[in-house]
């Protein structure tokens, strides 16, 4: 494994204030994650779980402290070229799904990549071979009301990886799911891992599914373990 590790905070903390009280979310956080690892975030709601996905994710700002990814110390960067670092190198995925109900399967996941002005053809096809990856092949031409639980959710686990980025937030992906469901995503997510070398890192409140993970950390009282 390379020792420079593809994702790492320090000392990152987070402060909410309204009015004159504050509320301390993020105290101190240090995490590296290296290429190829697949680890997971434990914590109970309201530990800052999510808090902590969107910094690493650059979506937020820390009160304090630093990320780099792929080597660049990202909060250095300017608001345009943050957009740009963060829309090449990191694929999100939520609890809830978020795909345009409007649209089909192929076009929810073309939608970054056409953000990105990648002419429609080579976005189309570039989608349809993340479905494909996905398992999702024979569904292309499906709207979100017209796949299962388990199918929007890797509709929307096609969308992150379509732009082929180094890391995959995951926030709560299995949150929605039953339990049969939730592992064939888990187990998804562990097929991209290893033939893509993607790193990923997911946030759950399930302990089992952590526990295959490669690494486990626990997030209490705005520190990790």
């Amino acid at each position: 494994m390379n020792d420079i590790p593809l994702l790492e905070a320090r000392e990152l903390t987070k402060s909410f204030t309204s009015g004159t009280r504050r509320t301390d979310v993020l105290m101190g956080v240090n995490l590296t994650l290296h290429s190829g690892e697949l680890a997971s975030l434990l914590g109970v709601s309201g530990s800052g779980k999510s808090t902590l996905i969107q910094i690493l994710g650059s979506l937020d700002r820390p009160t304090s402290g630093t990320v780099f990814l792929d080597g660049i110390d990202v909060f250095s960067l300017k608001s345009k070229e943050l957009s740009q670092h963060r829309n090449r190198k990191i694929g999100f995925i939520y609890q809830f799904h978020r795909l345009l109900p409007e649209f089909s399967a192929t076009e929810n996941v073309a939608m970054p990549l056409l953000i990105g002005r990648l002419p429609l053809e080579q976005a189309r096809s570039r989608a349809e071979e993340a479905l494909i990856q996905v398992g999702l092949g024979h569904r292309l031409q499906h709207r979100p009301g017209q796949l299962s639980g388990g199918e929007q959710q890797r509709v929307a686990i096609a969308r992150a990886i379509v732009t082929r980025p180094v890391l995959l937030l995951a926030d709560e992906p299995t949150g929605n799911l039953d339990q049969e469901t939730a592992k064939q995503v888990f187990s998804l997510l562990r097929e991209l891992n290893r033939t893509m070398r993607l790193t990923c890192l997911m946030v759950t409140h399930n302990g089992d599914l952590a526990q295959q993970s490669d690494r486990c950390f626990s997030l209490k009282n705005g520190k990790l373990a």
